[in-house]
């Protein structure tokens, strides 16, 4: 059960989109991987916790956290075998980590966290709160971003990850990714 947290061997750039709820994760993931004609693995939480929402009207509970880190390293393990040179991930289980320690008093399964360890990946693209924040079903602490902004950022230093923090409005962040992957796709 333990190998389906991992990653499988690969030879692909791996980018995470990561920070707080509601920063443009999933917008620029889904740009930067046509801008470079590749896959992008979407975020196995939101399926999971809007069906969950739409059957039970409940939010995410610790029970959640390992079937959503099975179902995210299934969606890039098998992306990563379509993927073109780069994998952009709108997510990765450091990211849960780090939600299951802000929502649940610092509690994190210790399978789950050490994968979100051990999994690995070249470039961290941590999005800032500078964009207006957009309410659904799943989003629930507008009044906490730079609490959560904070804890994102701490994390990447604390674990020593590659990052960049993108800011501004859309193009400008795009700029900016664009300007750092094709750093590390230079031959």
């Amino acid at each position: 059960m333990e190998k389906k947290l991992g990653q499988e061997p690969s030879d692909l750039i791996k980018v995470v989109l990561f920070g707080p709820e509601s920063t443009g994760k999933t917008t620029l993931s889904k740009k930067l991987a046509e801008h470079y004609r590749t896959q992008w693995v979407p975020e196995y939480a939101r399926e999971y916790l809007q069906d969950k929402w739409n059957k039970e009207q409940k939010a995410c509970e610790p029970k959640d956290l390992l079937p959503i880190a099975y179902g995210q390293m299934e969606l890039e393990n098998a992306l990563a075998k379509k993927a073109n040179k780069i994998l952009i991930c709108d997510t990765d289980l450091l990211e849960t980590k780090v939600y299951s320690e802000a929502y649940y008093l610092g509690y994190c399964d210790p399978l789950l966290e050490e994968y979100a360890l051990k999994n690995t990946y070249d470039l961290y693209l941590l999005t800032y709160i500078d964009v207006p924040w957009v309410k659904d079903d799943l989003r629930d602490k507008p009044e906490e971003r730079e609490r959560m902004f904070a804890y994102f950022n701490e994390t990447l230093k604390k674990y020593h990850r590659n990052f960049v923090t993108l800011k501004g409005d859309k193009q400008k962040r795009f700029a900016t990714a664009v300007e750092h992957l094709d750093k590390l796709l230079a031959p």
